[in-house]
């Protein structure tokens, strides 16, 4: 029977999502072009919020659990599991204060309404995995850029999403290439929950009443950590112990 809910709803969904897009994609090209980069961070943390409320349709909820104090006055390397594309919006919304920034493969730099616009003109980096003269300067340039402006670099190291929420083990190479460029910066773990469940079905119907899990850990000053060779596997084990697929 939920199942058959799903369809309306998903193309509920679908009609407010594709909208939402639509609408901000010109509100952003106006933010950034007539003021700057503030007024268009501004307008794309406001389509976040847009874009989890048409979660909403589909009886998504979210809990964003971060009892840490973080502060903005430093670059950061915000670590996760990836286990769908709704893992993207909570993440830029609930940690918008420090400017979420992505390393993102280069086909979504182009043809998707406000996404691949923000990806290209919002300091996010926009790499080919499978050509390393191209994907390594790129991400040593995104990297002196959260460097230089204290921003927070978002990686999923996993590489590709989990169908079934049972984290794949890490691909460490762009985590120590982020964490030998940002020296300076503070690793916040992050461990989601239940975001593969929107794709039970595939991508069509969705999968209606979700309750989406976000868990900050104990940020790790990079600075302070002596042996930077054991800092991947403990990150790796605190996240990954908190998922539960």
């Amino acid at each position: 029977m939920q199942k058959v809910l799903a369809y309306p709803l998903t193309v509920l969904y679908f009609i407010f999502f594709g909208l939402t897009l639509v609408i901000f994609h010109p509100i952003q090209w106006f933010s950034l072009n007539v003021f700057g980069y503030q007024a268009h961070k501004i307008t794309v943390d406001w389509l976040q919020f847009w874009l989890m409320r048409c979660l909403n349709i589909l009886g998504t909820r979210f809990t964003f659990t971060n009892p840490y104090k973080i502060d903005t006055d430093q670059p950061l390397i915000i670590v996760a599991n990836h286990q769908s594309m709704y893992d993207i919006s909570p993440i830029m919304w609930y940690m918008r204060k420090h400017h979420p920034k992505f390393i993102a493969k280069q086909e979504l730099g182009k043809g998707i309404p406000s996404v691949s616009y923000n990806l290209r003109h919002g300091g996010s980096a926009l790499i080919d995995r499978k050509n390393p003269r191209q994907s390594l300067p790129a991400i040593i340039k995104f990297a002196e850029y959260i460097e230089e402006n204290k921003r927070a670099a978002v990686i999923f190291p996993e590489g590709t999403r989990s169908k079934t929420g049972i984290p794949k083990p890490f691909q460490t190479k762009g985590l120590e290439l982020l964490i030998k460029k940002i020296p300076s910066a503070t690793i916040v773990p992050i461990s989601i929950n239940n975001s593969w469940k929107m794709l039970r079905y595939g991508k069509f119907p969705m999968g209606i009443g979700n309750h989406l899990t976000f868990t900050v850990h104990q940020p790790i000053k990079i600075a302070t950590f002596a042996n930077k060779e054991d800092l991947i596997p403990l990150i790796e084990k605190v996240i990954s112990s908190n998922i539960h697929p």
